[in-house]
């Protein structure tokens, strides 16, 4: 799968969604099914921060909750210079439910992107299998 237009308007239009009220930082995510789905998901903040959800993990709680389970694609897109990277709780949830080979496109305000995959931005994650 490659970059596509649809997907990173779909992250972009997610991020726009974010109830950030604290950190005032919007992150989109998408994710896109191998039946053509976009699940998409944004960062909730709570006045107690650990009880905020980062997007990665709304899009894919989501989506788990609506009975979809595969997936052959994710966008996480950040109001940033840089291409932003999920944090170590989304990476892990992230390699729960994805294969390690699946691309992971990190996105820019500025449009730059970085392919990677789930195994790159988690190599020796706990499964089920270790």
């Amino acid at each position: 799968m490659t970059v596509t237009k649809e997907m990173v308007k779909a992250a972009k239009e997610a991020a726009a969604q974010a109830y950030i009220p604290y950190s005032h930082f919007p992150v989109g995510a998408a994710f896109h099914t191998p039946d053509g789905q976009i699940i998409t998901g944004c960062n909730i903040e709570n006045a107690s921060f650990g009880l905020s959800n980062c997007a990665e993990r709304t899009a894919i709680f989501k989506a788990i909750s609506e009975g979809i389970t595969h997936f052959d694609a994710l966008y996480i897109y950040g109001e940033t210079q840089e291409p932003i990277s999920p944090c170590g709780a989304c990476r892990q949830v992230i390699a729960e439910f994805c294969a390690a080979d699946m691309p992971v496109y990190l996105l820019s305000k500025t449009d730059k992107v970085k392919m990677t995959s789930v195994g790159e931005l988690l190599p020796y994650s706990f499964t089920e299998l270790n």
